[in-house]
């Protein structure tokens, strides 16, 4: 998540960027339908099909991250995988970093992928099964991916990000606690190319597209992406879909996923059993990402933004309750 002080709409930037790929005038009115969250994300049309301008302060990203996720997009796209597509700009190439009045900005162009979020479907067995094998198919190419350039994070650059960040919050003992606790036993799992890879790191439902007329999905975001355990994301995507099906029906959705993977990569059991540790991990990602981001405060804030530090608060309370528990 971006600091609070980038949530604001800024169309002028958004403008001033999009202007370095083709682009109709007439459709900047789209702009309106922007979103900002771990980046800001501005709709608009180029021969009437829909594109999508994202882009980020240089200070909040990590470039060599940024390079090697639209290496993995290239690579599963390659190999059939329905990821996100990028648009070259107007110089071919596919990640700018842009000097602006408001600072120095990453920016890259996506097409717009068929279909509608799972979650604003009706999310049956025949979807959650699909779920599942396309996230095994993932996970399939991952195994045999070799990075043409600098490799893309991992989870131990992340707890280290987390320690840098924690240093500056002096209050943060248990937070400090959980992050001991996963540094000493994330490295006992079993760590190899089946079991250890490039993850997308957020397969939730909003960042699946089911198309209808193809029965087939479409996979955008992997701006999280990191070297990881393969049931990192299993435990992800189930978390996702416990939140939108009823607690009686979970537990049968949760085996037609795992089932769907396994038609297309193998996970154990043993794996799937560490899903509570890996949950340890998501929730204090998470925690210290909302703890980073909202740490600024200013005077006469916009109701909006007061709303959104309450919303913030509670998500840090729920996801620090287990906190410096004992991990046996």
């Amino acid at each position: 998540m971006l600091k609070l002080k980038h949530l604001f709409d800024n169309r002028d930037l958004a403008e001033m960027l999009v202007k370095n790929w083709e682009y109709d005038t007439l459709s900047l009115d789209m702009f309106n339908y922007y979103r900002i969250s771990s980046n800001a994300v501005y709709p608009f049309k180029c021969n009437g099909k829909t594109r999508l301008l994202r882009f980020s302060p240089v200070e909040e990203k990590i470039k060599s991250n940024l390079i090697s996720e639209l290496d993995f997009i290239r690579y599963l796209r390659s190999n059939g995988y329905p990821a996100l597509c990028t648009v070259a700009s107007k110089n071919n190439q596919e990640l700018l970093e842009v000097n602006t009045p408001w600072g120095d900005y990453f920016a890259v162009v996506f097409e717009r992928v068929a279909g509608v979020q799972l979650g604003e479907i009706d999310y049956n067995y025949d979807i959650c099964r699909k779920h599942g094998k396309y996230l095994g198919k993932l996970h399939k190419l991952s195994s045999e991916y070799k990075p043409k350039t600098r490799s893309r994070w991992s989870y131990e650059d992340v707890l280290r990000w987390i320690e840098k960040v924690l240093s500056n919050f002096e209050n943060e003992v248990k937070t400090m606690q959980e992050l001991k606790e996963l540094r000493t036993y994330l490295p006992k799992l079993p760590k190899n190319h089946t079991t250890f890879g490039l993850i997308h790191y957020d397969f939730e439902l909003d960042n699946i597209f089911y198309d209808q007329a193809t029965d087939t999905l479409s996979i955008i975001d992997f701006d999280d992406a990191m070297y990881h355990w393969y049931a990192m994301d299993i435990e992800q995507a189930l978390d996702s879909i416990m939140n939108e099906v009823s607690c009686d029906n979970y537990f049968v959705m949760k085996d037609i996923f795992i089932e769907g993977y396994r038609e297309e990569f193998y996970v154990s059991d043993e794996m799937l059993s560490y899903m509570p540790i890996f949950r340890r991990f998501a929730n204090l990602y998470g925690y210290v990402r909302i703890l980073l981001s909202s740490s600024e405060v200013w005077d006469n804030e916009p109701e909006w933004l007061i709303d959104l530090r309450d919303k913030l608060t509670l998500a840090m309370n729920q996801r620090s309750k287990s906190f410096g528990a004992k991990i046996v």
